[in-house]
């Protein structure tokens, strides 16, 4: 969020660039702070919901998988699992949707251990930042498959950032939740039941989220 007013100038200004140049493009959203980023490009662009879609999802994936691949001495594919909520610190690492080769992680790692990896993941990106000032390869990574899923229309389930009518609670924003991506964008959103403590972390980053578009709207 510290690079919310000045990013929000220049996404807007590349997002009219991209709605005049290429109006049948599908926009993947990439500068943080995401959420808030995709929001102005929807805007901006007025292209359809579906056609306005955020990295982050993945990113964060990516990194809890990692550091659960870490804890517990695994292969990284061997995990399945879901990130979702705000890019950022308030994002939702679902352990209850995670499994290492079909074993439920709640029955290799203690509440603690678990709590712990989420805590780390949330850390990954400011750890990044302080020792290395950018992130780069992870993210164009992240890219990429969304990139193949749209171009190949693999219609891959993916944790992304997409403007939601209602859909977990939430409307009239842009924020990460599992979705099928294929041809034509977002195909549709997944449904996920949350217990009180992820509906209230995934609130947590709503919050957030509201809070940037309401600074900045205005110029938006």
């Amino acid at each position: 969020m510290d690079l919310l007013e000045k990013n929000a100038g220049i996404v807007a200004a590349v997002a009219k660039e991209v709605a005049k140049h290429a109006p049948g493009s599908i926009a993947l959203t990439v500068t943080n702070p995401m959420d808030v980023m995709n929001y102005v490009v929807l805007r901006k662009t007025e292209f359809p919901k579906g056609r306005v879609i955020g990295m982050g999802g993945i990113l964060d994936l990516s990194r809890f998988k990692s550091t659960i691949s870490a804890m517990l001495d695994v292969s990284h594919s061997s995990i399945t699992s879901l990130v979702i909520g705000e890019h950022g610190e308030s994002m939702l690492p679902l352990a209850r949707y995670t499994s290492i080769g079909g074993v439920p992680l709640t029955k290799l790692m203690d509440e603690t251990q678990i709590s712990q990896a989420m805590e780390a993941t949330r850390r990954i990106a400011i750890d990044v930042i302080s020792k290395k000032g950018a992130t780069v390869y992870a993210p164009a990574n992240g890219v990429v498959r969304m990139v193949k899923a749209i171009a190949w229309d693999r219609k891959e389930v993916i944790p992304a950032s997409a403007y939601l009518e209602g859909e977990y609670g939430a409307k009239d924003l842009c924020i990460g939740v599992p979705l099928v991506l294929g041809a034509n964008g977002v195909e549709k959103i997944l449904p996920l039941d949350l217990n009180e403590k992820e509906k209230a972390q995934f609130s947590k980053g709503v919050k957030t989220i509201r809070d940037g578009i309401a600074a900045i709207e205005a110029s938006i």
